[in-house]
């Protein structure tokens, strides 16, 4: 198979890396750390009016009608970015169940407004209580009993638990299970959460991939910038195999995320097994890269006042969000055998 993105998806990319280049700064990610989301909010309207949120939402929702694969290349922006938010879970997997699993009073009220990035959407399946952003989102779409519920937050109970990215604004979340929230009674609720499940992990381990690429970026830089007896210790053969072997790394993780997308995205048969494939090889990917990032900067790097502190720690918890490499490892042996 000869794969390759088209000029459209390509041109999105490019759209969303200029975005967040200007409104998503390291001070924003920083902020956002600190309590401080007027930034990071900003970044988020900005990249709504690109239509980037909503464009998995029909066009009669205001949508593009793209597909898990056109969302690609944008989370990777996002994740190179350390963008601050639920972006996954609004774009790559809330706005789909909600179109297709929400009552006709549950679209027309948020469906609109999820789509042009007004609310924002957090989704917990149904073993999953900790779920990231909750305390700032607009919306929770739950998954209770093999039954979909969509809750405003507002009547959601959020308690906030400590993340090693602060960023995140992890929450355990509960409610009553009333009718009232209850999603379609004649829509089969539960292959469409287990989708729902293949595409956050895709679109983390995208974000994933992103983190990767600016973690070794830094590196390079630092490399170039920091000076030992005269010389960048870029200079010497131990930091030039670090980086070496961080790009290889990185650089063979990506066609297993890009894989999946396009498994994804045309109902391939293994699509389950090319997305544990993905999560495990980005998650892989990410974890090395910061290890080597981090060498290369020394004692600096364990400190927060270094950006790379930042990216690392998001690199760390969504390697293990949507299901760490054992988990994903175990899915693909029992793919095999």
């Amino acid at each position: 198979m000869r794969f390759a993105f088209t000029d459209d998806q390509k041109m999105l990319r490019d759209t969303v890396r200029d975005v967040l280049r200007r409104e998503c700064s390291p001070q924003v990610v920083r902020d956002a750390w600190e309590g401080k989301a007027e930034g990071a909010r900003s970044a988020w309207n900005t990249l709504a009016q690109t239509g980037l949120i909503g464009m998995t939402a029909s066009e009669g929702a205001g949508g593009m009608s793209m597909s898990e694969l056109d969302l690609l290349l944008p989370l990777e922006e996002t994740g190179y970015a350390a963008m601050p938010g639920p972006i996954v879970d609004t774009a790559a997997v809330g706005i789909p169940l909600l179109e297709a699993a929400g009552t006709d009073a549950q679209r027309e009220r948020w469906l609109g407004l999820a789509a042009a990035g007004e609310a924002r959407i957090v989704v917990s399946f149904e073993d999953r209580e900790m779920v990231p952003h909750a305390a700032s989102a607009d919306i929770l779409i739950a998954e209770r009993g093999g039954a979909g519920y969509c809750v405003p937050i507002d009547e959601v109970s959020v308690v906030p638990e400590r993340s090693v990215d602060r960023t995140r604004e992890v929450g355990k979340v509960s409610f009553e299970p009333s009718p009232s929230y209850r999603m379609r009674k004649d829509v089969n609720s539960v292959p469409l959460f287990a989708l729902g499940r293949e595409r956050a992990a895709l679109g983390t381990a995208a974000q994933l991939v992103g983190l990767s690429r600016r973690m070794l970026d830094m590196a390079v830089q630092y490399a170039k910038d920091r000076e030992q007896f005269g010389k960048p210790i870029g200079a010497q053969q131990a930091i030039k195999h670090r980086l070496a072997n961080a790009l290889i790394e990185q650089e063979f993780a990506r066609p297993t995320v890009y894989r999946a997308g396009w498994s994804l995205a045309t109902g391939a048969r293994d699509a389950e097994v090319d997305v544990s494939l993905a999560k495990i090889y980005a998650g892989q990917a990410a974890k090395f890269v910061a290890k080597q990032a981090l060498q290369v900067h020394g004692a600096i790097g364990y400190t927060i006042e270094c950006d790379l502190h930042m990216w690392m720690k998001r690199a760390w918890a969504l390697a293990a969000e949507h299901g760490d490499a054992a988990h994903h490892r175990e899915r693909v042996g029992r793919y095999v055998l």
